[in-house]
């Protein structure tokens, strides 16, 4: 089921708008910006409706600072105004529709669908993940690369997966892709909340850009929680043995310890790069060191040529 956030302190809006959808969507009502983008950091939802007062200026920046990050600005956001609100007043606020309140009852499921509709005929993203999937990935490391920044990429992959998921099947499988996703993308928007990046590949690969100076503590937090949390979606038999009895990707059965996840790291003011094929590929490049230090590592490139 899809999931929308509505953003209203406005009880008549959000009992409202939660009558209309709850038959369609995950609704889920917030009352403020602030707590809406922490929401929205956790787990991307499919569309935003935010109530918009006339003056109410820190929500129209929110929303702009958000639509304005590479990670949301493909996050569609429907904002709803007051009945004698001046169109001009919107200029400058970064959504894709708005509506007034008058009219909620008449066209706000249909409006919310035409969002909806718009958003994925346009959007290139991962279905499960929410995140941006390999052409928004290329476009971003290309563009940096064309500008000229400093910058940092990442590729990390999980260990033992296949094994995994043969053991408990793909809706398990899911959940920890979902699981490393929201891991991934807290954690590098907490620590580098602006210009900041996280893309899903497909299947259990992820890319993430950051400030070179940042991506190393970005890197341990994320080995620390994942190890942290990645007993939990075990049974409690294998938990206690600490894997599971399965097969590897060359069909030979054996015993596989807990999931981990390697990282492969490299930067930009270390070595120059061309294009994006090569950045990405150094990155895999030390991805695929790091999976043979034993438990969940990262490993960053420090060659200059």
């Amino acid at each position: 089921m899809k999931k929308i956030v509505v953003v209203s302190q406005d009880p008549l809006l959000t009992n409202l708008a939660d009558r209309l959808l709850s038959r369609h969507f995950l609704t889920i009502v917030l009352g403020g910006m602030v707590s809406a983008i922490d929401s929205i950091y956790n787990d991307i939802p499919n569309l935003v409706i935010a109530d918009i007062a006339s003056e109410d200026k820190a929500t129209v920046e929110s929303i702009n600072t958000l639509k304005e990050d590479p990670m949301f600005n493909q996050l569609p956001i429907l904002a709803v105004v007051g009945d004698s609100t001046p169109t001009t007043r919107w200029d400058g606020l970064l959504v894709e529709d708005y509506l007034r309140k008058g009219d909620l009852e008449r066209d706000l499921v249909s409006r919310v669908f035409l969002a909806l509709s718009r958003s994925e005929r346009v959007v290139e993203i991962n279905p499960l993940t929410r995140l941006p999937g390999n052409i928004s990935i290329n476009r971003q490391i290309e563009d940096r690369l064309q500008r000229g920044e400093v910058f940092a990429l990442a590729y990390a992959d999980l260990d033992n997966f296949k094994p995994f998921n043969d053991k408990y099947g793909f809706s398990r499988g899911d959940e920890v892709i979902k699981i490393t996703a929201r891991l991934i993308l807290n954690i590098v928007k907490s620590k580098q909340p602006q210009r900041s990046f996280v893309g899903h590949i497909g299947g259990d690969d992820f890319v993430f850009i950051m400030d070179a100076g940042l991506i190393d503590g970005a890197c341990r937090d994320i080995i620390h929680a994942f190890d942290q949390i990645i007993p939990t979606v075990y049974d409690p038999e294998d938990r206690e043995k600490g894997g599971v009895d399965s097969v590897s990707r060359q069909g030979m059965a054996g015993f596989f310890p807990f999931l981990g996840i390697s990282i492969g790291v490299t930067d930009t003011a270390v070595r120059s790069f061309s294009h994006f094929g090569e950045l990405t590929g150094a990155a895999s490049e030390m991805k695929h060191f790091a999976k043979k230090i034993k438990g969940s590592s990262y490993s960053v490139d420090r060659r200059t040529a």
